[in-house]
C-alpha cells in the first residue's frame, strides 16, 4: 500500500553585539530595527495555492513537465488567479557524492536552471524530500543530510519543500523503538524539528510543508516547529467517497488554521479521474471553505475548458484567499446534507450546502435551517457558481443533485 507524502520563516535573525552590562534604551531600540530588517518575507500568510506534479504525473514526472505546467499556469489564466508554486513532488533525486551533496537524476539535468525557469514566469518553485534514507517511492531521501540539503535547496532557488515522512517510519521510528508508540512519535517531531530549523538558517523564505498523515496531532505541534502547512489525512485519490471521507475528518480543526499555519486536506483532485463535473465543483468549494491550500494536481497542457472555470472561479478562491483566514465548521447535517458555515472578513459569511448522497427533488427537497446557522432570514447573497443573486430563507425548500453543491456568500447577515 502506496504511503503517498506530502519552516515558517517566523524568527529573525540576531546580530552580533558586543557584551555590555547595562544596554542602554537606544541599543535595544537598534537592535529591534536591526532584528525587523534582517527577518525574512513572511510566507503562507494566505493558503498556498499552486500545482503539485504527483497526482497526475506520480514517478514519471521530468524536467519538461514542470515547465509544460508552469507555461500553461501563466497561459490559462491560473497565474492571475492566484495559482504560484509549482511544485516538484518525488522521483527527482539522483545520488549523493562523496562529500554527501544530492544530485538530481537524469530527468532534471539542471534543478538551478529549472527553478529559474520557473522563476521568469514570475512563479515560485517546489522540492519534495523525506526525514528518512529513502523517499516514497525509493529515491535519496534527507535522513542525515538535513543541513546539507536545506541549503543546496536554497542554493537552487527554492520556494517551497514538502517533507514526506514514509521510510522514516520502518527503518528509523519502528526500528530505534519498536514496542513504543510514543517515543517514535517523538522521534518523528524531532525529525520535523531538525529539517525546520535546517531549512530556517538558510535565511530564505521557504514554505514548510509537513506531510506525515495527520498523525499524532499534528495540528497540535506543527506551529511551533514553524511549519507552515501540515497534511491532516491520509492521500486522497479522485473518488468522490474519498474526497467526502477527507472532507469529514476536518470538522473540529478550524481552531489551528490562520495566516502562516494551515490544515492541508491534501492535493486537489479536479479535473482527474472519472468525478463529475458537480464533484468536481463540490471538492473545490469545500477545500475554499476550510481555507486550504489549493494545490492543483491536474495535467494542465490538456485542460478541459470546464475544468479551467472550476480552478480559477475567482469568487470562490477569494472565499479560500480570506484575509481573516478562518477555517469553516459543519454546523448540522440531515441524512447526508451538510451545512458548513466560513466567517469572513468584513463581518460576511459564506455558506455551503452540500449534497453528499443522492439527488433530492421537489418530492422531498432539503429544508435550510438558518436559525441553526445563528441566521434570520431572509438573506441576499449571491450563488458563487451561477452568479446570480439569491435569497436564503428559514425553512426555504432546496433541490440538491447528487454530489452537488449551494455556495452562497453573504455580505451582510443578520
Amino acid at each position: 500500500m502506496r504511503i503517498h507524502r506530502s519552516l515558517l520563516l517566523a524568527a529573525v535573525a540576531s546580530l552580533a553585539f558586543g557584551s555590555v552590562a547595562a544596554p542602554s534604551q537606544n541599543t535595544s531600540s537598534a537592535r529591534k530595527v536591526a532584528k525587523a530588517q534582517s527577518a525574512p518575507p513572511q510566507v503562507a500568510q494566505k493558503p498556498l495555492m499552486g500545482w503539485n506534479s504527483w497526482n497526475y504525473f506520480f514517478g514519471k514526472v521530468t524536467d519538461k513537465d514542470i515547465r509544460d505546467s508552469a507555461d500553461q499556469i501563466v497561459a490559462s489564466g491560473m497565474k492571475d488567479a492566484g495559482y504560484v508554486y509549482v511544485n516538484i513532488d518525488d522521483t527527482w533525486e539522483g545520488t549523493r557524492d562523496a562529500d554527501g551533496v544530492l544530485h538530481t537524476n537524469s530527468k532534471f539535468p539542471d534543478m538551478k536552471a529549472l527553478a529559474d525557469y520557473v522563476h521568469s514566469k514570475g512563479l515560485k518553485i517546489g522540492i519534495y524530500s523525506s526525514p528518512g534514507p529513502k523517499t516514497c517511492a525509493g529515491y535519496e531521501g534527507s535522513y542525515g543530510h538535513e543541513e546539507q540539503d536545506a541549503k543546496l535547496y536554497a542554493a537552487w532557488g527554492i520556494d517551497y519543500v514538502k517533507y514526506d515522512l514514509c521510510s522514516f517510519i520502518p527503518e528509523v521510528m519502528q526500528k530505534q523503538a519498536p514496542n513504543d508508540k510514543a517515543e517514535q512519535m517523538r522521534m518523528m517531531v524531532a525529525a520535523y524539528a531538525k529539517m525546520g530549523k535546517a531549512l530556517k538558517a538558510t535565511g530564505r523564505p521557504i514554505v514548510f510543508s509537513l506531510c506525515q498523515y495527520g498523525w499524532d496531532a499534528v495540528w497540535e505541534w506543527a506551529p511551533e516547529l514553524g511549519g507552515n502547512l501540515w497534511r491532516t489525512t491520509g492521500d486522497i485519490t479522485p473518488h468522490w467517497d474519498r474526497v467526502y471521507a477527507i472532507l469529514s475528518q476536518q470538522e473540529g480543526l478550524q481552531k489551528y488554521a490562520g495566516p502562516g499555519h494551515w490544515n492541508d486536506p491534501d492535493m486537489l483532485e479536479v479535473g482527474n479521474g472519472r468525478m463529475s463535473l458537480a464533484e468536481n465543483r463540490t471538492h473545490f468549494s469545500m477545500w475554499a471553505m476550510l481555507s486550504a491550500p489549493l494545490l492543483a494536481g491536474n495535467d494542465l497542457p490538456h485542460m478541459k475548458p470546464e475544468i479551467r472555470d472550476i480552478l480559477t472561479n475567482r469568487d470562490v478562491i477569494a472565499i479560500d484567499q480570506d484575509k481573516l483566514g478562518r477555517q469553516a465548521a459543519r454546523v448540522y447535517s440531515e441524512g447526508e446534507v451538510d451545512v458548513w458555515m466560513k466567517h469572513l472578513s468584513g463581518g460576511a459569511v459564506a455558506i455551503a450546502v452540500l449534497n453528499a448522497g443522492s439527488d433530492r427533488y421537489a418530492t422531498h427537497p432539503f429544508h435550510l435551517n438558518l436559525a441553526k446557522l445563528g441566521l434570520h432570514g431572509p438573506l441576499q447573497g449571491k450563488d458563487l457558481w451561477t452568479g446570480k443573486t439569491v435569497e436564503l430563507k428559514d425553512n426555504m425548500p432546496l433541490e440538491l443533485p447528487s454530489h452537488d453543491i449551494l455556495l452562497v456568500r453573504i455580505a451582510k447577515p443578520r
